[in-house]
């Protein structure tokens, strides 16, 4: 291969009339159409942690990890510049080139430094959102003075905070919860304080200490990864090379806006009057209301069955565990079959049964038989993530995807506010008619996810008889000219 690292960048501000017209001379044309004929669509070779599934083979770290894209072709390219202001621009290099040996060991190194903090942010943020179901086992709701009647303030004063921080809750918290629960609610008593005092004290602590750190620990860009406490930064020239390109071949519309440029007032209307996202919203507002009862109140349920406080929170483990288990299996079978509405429903097949189980059962029948069917409902491969995922992907622009991640996720705080409503104290201990509405929400919720499918099916074809239509010249005149943006542009396809 040429010495790719020397072509020259070409913006269209830096072009002549004449080259502006044509879009590059005929030398760059030559060039970019040799580049882009070797350059051909590679798949990563396998990681350590996949090598557990996959017979080993042997792997050429050597060959090129960079992929295709829009700025392989000098036509489409021009419409796809980053803006002036984007905090990356300076590494913005379409000719750059590297290998999976380059790639790879960057990956691990973003994982490490920026993917673990992120997870242990979002850990002790959903500590302190989960710590309820712990307290609840030490007569939170008695020495209050509450039922179980609706109490969403907390997620009323969540969801009006959303738009701005954008957090999303990990899983994994459900299991460390209840074993630090089993040792803090044991200070009942001390200093004359109730055990969920101790419970809330402690772990709000531990939040605050990790939300202090992230301010520090975060960087804003790959670019801008250096401070007064962190002179060196993280990364080379080389390494922020790579990962702009990387991030920009794969989604040019990253570069859109730069990560100080606030999304204004029109820009968020804009957003959530984008009607092609609506269905994500939908599915997002019902999902969780089938097992989000059985849960909420799943160390309540326990106690009433006869299990103490401690046994309780300790019994809460299993379903969170085999959850963790059954969302990741889900999420790389989406993304193996680049599917995502019959994973939804696949995950609303899994409760349907257990639910139905819940509602019939007699009242006489073992703790321990109701104990697993709650483990194997709240086992359920939870679709959040592919849902976010599916949202972003279908948002096609940065104002977009920051909204509709966003707007996706206060559909799912509302949805608890919902199902909130759901087990009545009326209702106890069996909660058979809250049961029998879960039943009616999960079935309708399988018709949801189909109807979610048949949609952006309906709209690809769409798009597809539209596009088609089109001469390639009326087609590169509409990129040209066009004031579509986003997945309103025709020659965008949504993912389903």
């Amino acid at each position: 291969m040429a010495d790719l690292k020397d072509t020259a960048v070409i913006r269209p501000e830096s072009l002549s009339g004449s080259e502006k017209k044509h879009g590059e001379d005929s030398a760059a044309v030559k060039e970019r159409i040799l580049m882009h004929q070797e350059l051909q669509k590679t798949e990563p070779p396998v990681l350590p942690i996949m090598t557990l599934f996959r017979r080993k083979k042997q792997q050429n770290l050597d060959e090129i990890a960079t992929q295709p894209s829009v700025f392989d072709d000098p036509e489409k390219a021009r419409y796809f510049q980053p803006t002036e202001k984007y905090e990356n621009l300076h590494r913005f290099d379409p000719s750059a080139r590297w290998t999976w040996a380059e790639e790879l060991p960057l990956i691990n190194k973003l994982d490490w430094k920026i993917t673990l903090w992120a997870c242990i942010a979002f850990f002790a943020l959903d500590l302190d959102r989960g710590n309820l179901s712990q307290a609840n086992t030490d007569n939170f709701l008695d020495d209050l003075g509450l039922s179980t009647n609706g109490e969403d303030r907390f997620r009323l004063a969540f969801l009006c905070a959303e738009l701005p921080s954008q957090l999303v809750s990990k899983k994994v918290v459900d299991i460390v919860a209840p074993i630090l629960a089993f040792g803090i609610l044991r200070l009942r008593g001390h200093r004359g304080q109730e055990g969920w005092r101790w419970l809330f004290l402690i772990e709000g602590l531990f939040t605050l200490s990790v939300g202090l750190w992230s301010w520090f620990m975060m960087a804003p860009s790959p670019t801008q990864t250096r401070a007064w406490y962190r002179p060196k930064g993280w990364f080379n020239e080389r390494e922020e090379v790579i990962m702009v390109n990387r991030i920009l071949r794969d989604d040019p519309s990253k570069g859109d806006m730069h990560n100080r440029q606030a999304v204004d007032l029109k820009r968020l209307w804009k957003s959530l009057c984008d009607y092609d996202l609506w269905p994500i919203y939908i599915a997002g507002l019902v999902f969780g209301i089938p097992v989000g009862p059985p849960d909420q109140y799943l160390t309540l349920t326990l106690r009433g069955l006869g299990f103490d406080t401690f046994n309780s929170n300790l019994l809460s483990i299993p379903s969170q565990a085999l959850g963790i288990v059954t969302m990741l299996t889900l999420t790389y079978l989406s993304e193996m079959w680049n599917e995502r509405s019959l994973m939804g429903m696949f995950a609303q097949i899994w409760i349907l049964p257990n639910i139905i189980a819940l509602a019939v059962i007699p009242s006489s029948t073992s703790p321990w038989v109701r104990y697993v069917i709650v483990t194997i409902l709240l086992s359920y491969p939870y679709p959040h993530a592919i849902q976010v995922g599916w949202c972003s992907r279908n948002s096609n622009t940065v104002r977009a995807r920051t909204v509709s991640a966003a707007a996706y996720n206060m559909f799912v705080q509302v949805s608890g506010i919902a199902y909130s409503n759901i087990y009545r104290a009326d209702d106890k201990p069996d909660y058979r008619r809250g049961n029998r509405q879960l039943v009616a929400v999960c079935a309708a919720n399988i018709v949801i996810y189909a109807l979610i499918k048949v949609y952006y099916i309906y709209r690809n074809k769409q798009r597809d008889r539209d596009w088609n239509a089109m001469t390639r010249e009326e087609q590169i005149h509409y990129l040209e000219t066009t004031t579509d943006q986003g997945s309103k542009r025709k020659d965008f396809r949504f993912a389903h």
